[in-house]
């Protein structure tokens, strides 16, 4: 009989947080499983359409389901997918085109509907979590045991995921710092060049200064020229770009550059070019946070 392993369970959840709609699935079926309700989803308009079976109304009673499910998801955080369309219904027999038919007639196919928005991680969180994903098992070291490589693979993700917190932590409250502080300070600097500055490459210098791009945003902003805007600047920074810490703030950029795409309303005539670059600056992040990992290696 097999067994189903923690690496296993590691390489699901992390294929959900990718935005796999099978993993998504899979891991909603062994949580809703002691409730009896099986799902089945499809995505669709930049919509997950989720649907729930159980042999009773009583076991799809919707403010429990619903409130599940939303834990569930946003738990797993999966790119791509911030809206969901939860739809409800008395088992049937296995109909592989279940979303035609609700989405044809749902008054007489459906218990009730419910769609929710997914809250979103910060992208510090995001990033980092991206970076501490497992990377793919090479050979076996001659001599090693599994039990040793597990160690050593559980030390160097522990190290790896410290030091990217405290570059990313340290970012943001230099920024903050000058911010707050650089106006009283100028002109009591002006003559005499500050420790900072001294030991400030240009580069560097332009890759701190728009750590301010990466910080939460108001919502009555235009997100698609914002988004082009730190685009912009990530490229030209991307051409100086050195170190490992240069390389995470970068993928950070572009990752926060491809979620302000994602918000572009469909209402938007901008809407179609968005959704490409979603994909594009998503590529570039997921790229130089690869470059990172091999740095450090």
């Amino acid at each position: 009989m097999s067994t189903t392993t923690l690496t296993d369970v590691n390489d699901v959840f992390g294929q959900a947080q990718d935005g796999s709609v099978a993993a998504i699935i899979q891991i909603l079926n062994e949580r809703l499983a002691d409730n009896g309700i099986r799902t089945r989803a499809v995505f669709a308009d930049n919509v997950l359409q989720l649907l729930c079976e159980a042999p009773t109304q009583e076991q799809l009673e919707k403010s429990v389901v619903v409130e599940s499910i939303r834990k569930i998801l946003e738990a797993i955080s999966p790119r791509r997918i911030r809206r969901v369309n939860i739809n409800s219904r008395l088992v049937q027999e296995q109909q592989l085109l279940w979303f035609e038919e609700v989405n044809r007639d749902p008054e007489h196919h459906l218990l009730w509907a419910e769609m929710i928005t997914l809250k979103q991680p910060h992208w510090v969180k995001r990033i980092v979590r991206d970076f501490r994903r497992p990377k793919l098992r090479g050979t076996m070291p001659a001599g090693s045991s599994k039990s040793d490589l597990r160690q050593r693979k559980s030390l160097l993700s522990g190290i790896i995921g410290s030091l990217s917190i405290a570059l990313l932590v340290l970012g943001v409250g230099i920024w903050a710092y000058k911010q707050r502080f650089a106006p009283s300070l100028a002109s009591s600097s002006a003559s005499t060049p500050s420790l900072s500055d001294q030991q400030t490459t240009p580069e560097q210098a332009s890759l701190d200064q728009t750590g301010a791009d990466q910080l939460p945003l108001p919502e009555s902003y235009d997100s698609f020229a914002r988004a082009v805007r730190i685009a912009e600047q990530a490229a030209k920074d991307g051409a100086v770009a050195k170190t490992s810490a240069n390389w995470l703030s970068l993928a950070a950029r572009w990752q926060q550059a491809s979620d302000l795409m994602a918000e572009v309303p469909a209402s938007d005539e901008r809407y179609q070019i968005a959704q490409d670059r979603v994909n594009a600056y998503r590529s570039n992040s997921e790229s130089l946070l690869q470059k990172a990992r091999q740095i450090e290696d």
